[in-house]
């Protein structure tokens, strides 16, 4: 591989990364687009969540996100399989990054509703998967958005829809 070529996602979790929670007064200094591309080049600390499960919201582009994860025995339920809520939460992640590169400076969104399908089991020989969000409609006070769960050759896996409430920030004056 070129040092131009982009690493693959295995490479990319591999390398370290900061997790915190951003202070709301950086995430309304930018609009959501700007915010969500510094986290992705390392400038703010990735959400705690992304280690935990073990995924990373890998492009963003304005109403467009794009998660990748590899799944692994580390999220299996009882009965053999990768839980729902592994899908779910990539889903519900490309969701509402979609949503949040569409916000302007001072804006913030919250999931009022999400709504999950899944097609096909995902197991540990599932291997890599991308989750990508698209906006549908982004309005002053409500955004809907809707996102597909697949694997490394196509096949649809989950697919999920959320509309997201749309507000401004609460920033304290001087912080």
């Amino acid at each position: 591989m070129n040092a131009s070529a982009p690493k693959d996602i295995a490479a990319l979790l591999k390398e370290g990364r900061t997790y915190d929670v951003v202070p709301t007064h950086v995430l309304a200094s930018m609009n959501g687009l700007e915010f969500m591309q510094a986290m992705i080049d390392g400038k703010i600390p990735a959400p705690p969540i992304t280690g935990t499960m073990g995924f990373l919201i890998t492009r963003v582009e304005k109403g467009y996100a794009l998660a990748e994860a590899i799944p692994s025995f580390d999220y299996y339920n009882p009965i053999g399989s990768v839980h729902g809520g592994y899908a779910a939460t990539l889903l519900d992640t490309v969701l509402g990054v979609s949503v949040h590169t569409m916000m302007e400076k001072g804006q913030g969104y919250t999931t009022l509703e999400f709504k999950i399908s899944f097609i096909k089991a995902i197991t540990k020989d599932t291997g890599p998967v991308r989750a990508e969000g698209r906006v549908l409609s982004c309005g002053r006070r409500a955004a809907t958005s809707e996102a597909h769960l697949k694997d490394a050759n196509g096949r649809l896996l989950a697919h999920a829809t959320t509309t997201c409430l749309v507000f401004d920030l609460p920033v304290k004056a001087g912080s």
